[in-house]
């Protein structure tokens, strides 16, 4: 699992991630694992994953293979995992099926998204939400946002407010660990 956070504040945008990788009651910590990146990076949007740390390849594999994704704003991000979900499917054997009534198949996928947009949130019904201050995700939400939301109007950076929300998700979650990365983004257009 994870602490993964996004923040909007002034003109930037930013997100941030722990680097623990867990498997059970295994704890792979970010000084055994040569890669414990939770972020990438994909022209000029930042994606988080939750969840299976298979996603994290498929969408490396993804987002080099096929150029064309949009996450442009909320309805692009949408139709970009809509078009995805078949080639989830059929070349990278997803599963799509958590409950028998389930309204749609599933991507089994839980990402943050920051870029020049907006910060939004994408799950697995392929519901995506665009946040106007902050949002978190994974084993850490509940202490990340209730950290953030402590101190939003405290901190003067989405910057700052981000590493809160990961630090504190990894002081109380026993699925989150330091050290965290963090990308800040500058926004298009008015602040919120």
């Amino acid at each position: 699992m994870t602490t993964l956070v996004v923040v909007r504040k002034g003109n930037l945008a930013c997100i941030a991630a722990d680097s623990l990788t867990t498997f059970g009651d295994t704890r792979l910590s970010a000084q055994f694992d040569k890669s414990p990146e939770k972020i990438l990076h994909h022209r000029d949007t930042y994606l988080g994953f939750c969840g299976s740390a298979a996603h994290q390849l498929v969408f490396e594999s993804l987002l080099s293979s096929h150029g064309e994704l949009d996450f442009a704003g909320k309805t692009a991000v949408f139709e970009t995992f809509r078009k995805l979900h078949p080639i989830l499917k059929d070349q990278h054997f997803l599963n799509p099926k958590e409950e028998d009534d389930d309204p749609y198949e599933s991507t089994q996928i839980t990402a943050l998204i920051a870029n020049k947009y907006g910060i939004f949130g994408i799950y697995s019904m392929r519901e995506v939400f665009e946040y106007n201050k902050f949002w978190a995700a994974g084993s850490g939400r509940e202490f990340a946002l209730g950290a953030m939301q402590s101190m939003y109007d405290k901190l003067d950076t989405a910057e700052a407010i981000a590493r809160l929300g990961v630090e504190i998700g990894s002081t109380f979650d026993k699925n989150s660990a330091l050290p965290m990365s963090v990308y800040t983004v500058p926004l298009n257009g008015a602040s919120k």
